[in-house]
């Protein structure tokens, strides 16, 4: 009777569920279950933005390498273009000849005024405007030159007792000067010209002078040399004159 009690309890004790074990493995719960998806979609969540980060990232910085790669062929562009509009570099051979020197005259006055240009109201005539350059004889511009002009008026009258139709002037760093003054009439004897005295810093005085194309009396000027005529052009409301001072530096 015993014995037969024994066997019924121990059959009793195999049916009933084993909860202990269950209740250690707790992510078998409804509970446990539903963090473990709450955590899986999570993770997933996390590891799908970091993705798209990463992504955003390496298409950010192929961008940045794609700008990097063109920007120096943009700037490459830019340069070409500010060098094709700047000012063409002045004709002189690689021998050239030093611009020869002519009398001074009977009018020269030093400490004339610093300016260039020589037009006031009390001036007339047609106006003209000189440019050029002063160079080596290596081609080379010749910066801070000094260039003294004077010249008779428009009547062919020098003023000897002021400074009218007298200056003096600096070339900038490209050596090139500008003056603005107007054609000068004829002296008795000569033929249309403008006197100037040019020198480079702690060089010698080259004086000389400039003449017109075209001008009759050229032919009969002893002191006229063709190499020194001024190259004439109109430009609007004015008459332009293009020379190049050549000095032995």
């Amino acid at each position: 009777m015993k014995n037969q009690s024994r066997r019924k309890f121990v059959r009793l004790a195999l049916m009933v569920p084993p909860v202990v074990a269950l209740a250690a493995c707790g992510d078998q719960s409804p509970s446990a279950q539903s963090l473990a998806t709450t955590s899986n979609t999570t993770q997933i969540a996390t590891t799908t933005a970091a993705a798209t980060t990463a992504a955003k990232t390496t298409t950010a910085a192929a961008t940045t390498t794609q700008v990097a790669t063109t920007a120096p062929a943009t700037t490459t562009q830019a340069a070409t273009t500010v060098a094709q509009v700047l000012p063409p570099t002045p004709q002189c051979s690689s021998k050239a000849v030093a611009t020869i020197a002519e009398t001074e005259g009977p009018y020269f006055k030093p400490s004339s005024p610093l300016r260039t240009s020589l037009l006031e109201a009390s001036i007339s005539g047609t106006k003209l405007i000189v440019t050029g350059y002063v160079l080596s004889t290596s081609c080379q511009p010749v910066k801070n030159a000094l260039l003294d002009f004077w010249q008779a008026d428009a009547n062919g009258q020098y003023d000897n007792q002021g400074f009218k139709m007298r200056g003096h002037q600096f070339t900038d760093d490209t050596g090139k000067f500008t003056l603005e003054t107007v054609i000068p009439g004829l002296y008795p004897g000569r033929t249309r010209h403008i006197h100037v005295k040019v020198q480079a810093p702690n060089q010698a005085i080259l004086t000389t002078q400039l003449f017109f194309p075209g001008e009759a009396r050229n032919q009969t000027d002893g002191i006229f040399n063709q190499s020194l005529l001024l190259q004439m052009q109109d430009i609007t409301g004015a008459k332009q004159g293009n020379f190049n001072f050549v000095l032995n530096v």
